[in-house]
């Protein structure tokens, strides 16, 4: 049966490329987690292991994550048709970071060894916060793209987060019980940071050919 619903035409055009997009975000969820727990780890290099620099570090991740979260909401009300653009410039720009993120913070260890540990810790919060507020904003973003495709927001709220959700998790079991060992920190971000930039490539194809097909 035809339908003269703009936006029910519009998701049934865009379905077939949906179960693409989830994939791309529950590989997002699964490099998230590769990064968060190696950043942990090499932070606590340069913290210490004790409660404190454990607090910071998670804060750190909530906080970005959060503010991340408000950025991603802002950027999709004001530019709704260039949401995917931005999330494949975010992935893009978590691998950059990712594939430099130990050197920097092998650097900060020797730049911050005789300093004071507040100015450490503050470096290190910061050194988190950023590309976790770059990760906080994709969900919001690929929300605003899929909200019109789908026709639904619980259906892309929902699809979205349990395929993110998924990935973290996924990831988490990956690092712990292959990844790290296999590959150590280093090979394990840099494979997150591949993973990123693979991300945004296809990201970003999806946000040409749906403007070549709008």
């Amino acid at each position: 049966m035809l339908t003269s619903d703009p936006q029910a035409r519009q998701a049934g055009h865009d379905g077939p490329r949906r179960p693409l997009l989830l994939l791309i975000f529950l590989f997002s969820g699964f490099a998230a987690l590769l990064y968060q727990l190696a950043w942990q780890r090499a932070l606590f290099t340069i913290l210490g292991t004790d409660i404190a620099s454990a607090t910071i570090v998670v804060t750190a991740f909530l906080l970005g994550l959060g503010l991340g979260s408000l950025l991603g909401g802002a950027l999709a009300r004001l530019a709704p048709a260039a949401a995917l653009a931005l999330f494949a410039a975010f992935e893009l720009a978590l691998g950059l970071f990712g594939a430099s993120s130990l050197p920097l913070f092998a650097w900060a260890a020797d730049r911050f060894a005789a300093i004071s540990y507040a100015e450490t810790a503050s470096f290190s919060f910061l050194a988190v916060a950023f590309p976790t507020t770059l990760m906080g904003a994709t969900l919001p973003l690929l929300v605003a793209h899929d909200v019109p495709r789908s026709g639904n927001v619980g259906q892309s709220v929902g699809g979205l987060y349990f395929a993110n959700t998924a990935g973290a998790a996924l990831g988490a079991f990956a690092a712990v019980t292959i990844m790290f060992g296999t590959f150590g920190l280093s090979g394990t971000t840099h494979i997150a940071a591949a993973l990123n930039i693979v991300l945004a490539a296809g990201a970003g194809a999806l946000y040409w050919h749906s403007r070549g097909r709008a």
